[in-house]
């Protein structure tokens, strides 16, 4: 994808790439795809020219102007003028390029009008005015560039999940091979703890696997021979013969990183808010002044209407235009970025403002990603506290992550003798001469608790068994819960007018009973990471769409969004540089304030936007006609440009959102989003 203003075109390696036409420059060729395992790492923006020649370009600016005002104005007008070619090095040549290169309105936009304005007043002799365009037009767009480059490095987050080797079954004895260079059919051999390579069936042997960086889901999931597994899945203490059912370079894992790249470059497509103003104005700037100098020269006096029409040209200038986004911007981002959100650029600031409905992920968005024990169901007369105290002798021995939950249940521990743990059922051992037994229900049958474990599972809990003696004495019910302010998230998202969509790769009776808990009836459970981008799409075609997530297996549909958002405090690396918007904190309640706030900003911004374009409309007869010289544009210009960096740095203000039922907002929401 190609540089947003004209800089260097960087590739994308979708499978299969699509040609992407740079919104200000141009085409860009594709990619081989086997480019996609060789990402560069990114460029400090001390060593970034792209960033260094609009700072250069605005230090020099301002030394001119204060030059000018010592009485020293041959320096300065020599310093403006190198302001003014560091400024105009950043966009003017890929203008150039994009209007000989490019198709149909593809050529036109702000950076052609701001290219056009710029000339203008240096055939006037403005160099100051043609030096302060190239440079606040230059460090936007650099800004801008620089926030999608960010993105496309999160993508080796996601390719570190992939085992570097892979234990392979020979004839003779096992060998280690790059994991790049397993192929259908070979049977892996997992010991505990490792990562699997690439996707494949489970041949033999039992264990529990850690699936959350494909499905999301917070709770291992136990697995025997005919059970699928994907890569980057995490083995338990078992061991494994998994049999492959793709290649190592094209599983789960390669296919996510995919999906990022092609939303990505989707992305890439999509024209700013002044680049789609400017492009219908363009034409008219410069067929109107062409004709006034055309004609005027016919007429008589050639200098004169050829002076005439490059007042025209500047008084058409967008200069309030370019400012009014960028300002606007930079001021709501940085208000933003002091209620623990983080906007990484413009077009995402744009988009998070025309948001109509959120998709959350369940584990780690809504709930806390910690599994608890909720439900504890005793038999044979025995006590809660004791059933716990057993549970959590045994488990303390255990690796499996279910065993935390018990633990920190459990109020009192006791000491266990002999602990066995076997793989894919559970764990064995003597207390005080009493044989216990704790595991799955399909290894320790419920018994007389069987209705109790039934309506446990109804409500999304793993359930976890305890026997004494060949006696079930009792059941613990374990789920990752939900937020305490998740519910009030929710309630404040439709009172804001926003449809609420649940998507996760947890199981359907999980995701069901925390949707019902949150107060979400759109649920859509069971997804896989191309699942959840599918969706995403499909959404954000009937309505802006923005999605929730914090998992590696979220990254897809981050990227897929309009505006993805990634809880920045808990989210993964891949989660958080897929997304384009990220939490600093876990309060789900910055979501409705994030969401006042852009559509605040974006109010202004329109605003704004506006102002500009009424005083180019204003403008515009009056230079062509002669009623407003050059000294009258210039003027009425830098008025403008004043009042909407006013009007944008408006923005940067903040105030408390009372959330729905309640009379006085909570500490909480005096962090939150601006409101109109």
């Amino acid at each position: 994808m190609s540089d947003e203003c004209c800089g260097p075109a960087k590739p994308t390696t979708p499978e299969a790439p699509p040609v992407i036409e740079d919104a200000c420059c141009g085409t860009t060729a594709p990619t081989d795809s086997s480019e996609t395992l060789e990402l560069e790492e990114p460029t400090p923006w001390w060593r970034d020219r792209a960033l260094l020649l609009p700072i250069a370009s605005g230090a020099l600016w301002v030394v001119g102007m204060l030059l000018n005002w010592a009485g020293l104005e041959t320096v300065g007008l020599t310093v403006h003028v190198l302001a003014l070619l560091a400024g105009a090095w950043t966009f003017v040549p890929g203008t150039v390029r994009r209007l000989v290169q490019g198709r149909g309105q593809g050529r036109l936009g702000v950076g052609l009008l701001m290219t056009i304005a710029a000339l203008g007043a240096v055939l006037l002799g403005h160099i100051g005015e043609a030096a302060a365009l190239a440079f606040l037009f230059s460090l936007a767009e650099a800004l801008e560039d620089r926030s999608m480059d960010r993105a496309k490095q999160g993508l080796r987050a996601l390719l570190s999940l992939i085992p570097e080797t892979a234990r392979i079954s020979r004839p003779g004895r096992p060998e280690t091979v790059a994991a790049a260079e397993v192929r259908t059919g070979d049977v892996l051999l997992l010991g505990a703890g490792d990562k699997v390579a690439t996707d494949g069936v489970i041949a033999s042997g039992r264990s529990w696997v850690d699936t959350s960086a494909i499905t999301g889901e917070s709770i291992p999931v136990e697995v025997g021979p005919g059970d699928e597994v994907h890569a980057g899945s995490v083995n338990g203490a078992g061991t494994l013969s998994l049999r492959a059912s793709a290649d190592g370079r094209d599983n789960s894992l390669t296919q996510i990183v995919r999906l990022v790249e092609q939303a990505h470059a989707a992305k890439g497509e999509r024209a700013r808010l002044a680049d789609r103003i400017a492009r219908p104005l363009v034409p008219v700037v410069l067929v109107v002044a062409a004709l006034v100098a055309l004609i005027g020269s016919l007429a008589g006096d050639p200098g004169t209407w050829i002076q005439r029409a490059l007042v025209v040209l500047v008084a058409a200038s967008p200069c309030a235009l370019a400012i009014a986004v960028p300002v606007t911007v930079i001021s709501s981002i940085g208000a933003a970025s002091k209620l623990g959100v983080v906007i990484k650029s413009g077009a995402a600031f744009e988009q998070l403002g025309t948001i109509r409905t959120v998709a959350l992920d369940k584990t780690g968005t809504l709930t806390r990603n910690e599994p608890r024990v909720v439900n504890v169901a005793t038999a044979g007369g025995h006590r809660r506290e004791a059933v716990l105290a057993v549970a959590a002798a045994l488990e303390s021995a255990s690796t499996h992550p279910l065993a935390t939950a018990v633990i920190a249940a459990a109020e009192t521990t006791v000491d266990a003798a002999d602990v066995h743990e076997i793989a894919g059922h559970g764990i064995t051992g003597d207390m005080h001469g009493r044989a216990i037994r704790v595991g799955s229900p399909r290894w320790i049958a419920p018994g007389e608790l069987e209705p109790r474990i039934h309506e446990m599972a109804s409500h999304g809990m793993s359930i976890v068994m305890i026997e004494e003696d060949g006696r079930v004495i009792g059941a613990l019910g374990i789920r990752d819960e939900l937020r305490p302010e998740a519910a009030e998230t929710v309630a404040a998202l439709h009172a804001q007018g926003i449809r609420t969509v649940m998507l996760t790769g947890d199981n359907i009776l999980t995701a069901r009973a925390i949707a019902a808990e949150a107060g979400i009836d759109d649920v859509h459970a069971e997804q896989l990471p191309a699942d959840k981008a599918a969706h995403i799409r499909r959404l954000s075609e009937q309505a802006p769409t923005a999605m929730i997530g914090d998992g590696i297996n979220d990254a897809p549909a981050l990227a897929s969004a309009t505006v993805g958002i990634a809880m920045g405090a808990t989210g993964t690396a891949a989660a958080v540089e897929s997304a384009d918007v990220a939490f600093t904190g876990t309060d789900l309640r910055q979501i409705p304030a994030a969401l006042a706030h852009a559509r605040r900003g974006r109010r202004l911004m329109t605003g704004n936007i506006a102002l500009a374009l009424v005083i180019i409309v204003v403008l515009f007869p009056l230079a062509l006609f002669g009623v407003l010289g050059l000294a009258a544009v210039v003027l009425v210009h830098e008025a403008a440009e004043v009042v909407v960096i006013a009007n944008g740095m408006r923005a940067a203000r903040t105030q408390a959102v009372i959330t729905p039922g309640s009379s006085h907002p909570s500490t909480q929401d005096l962090r939150a989003a601006s409101t109109a």
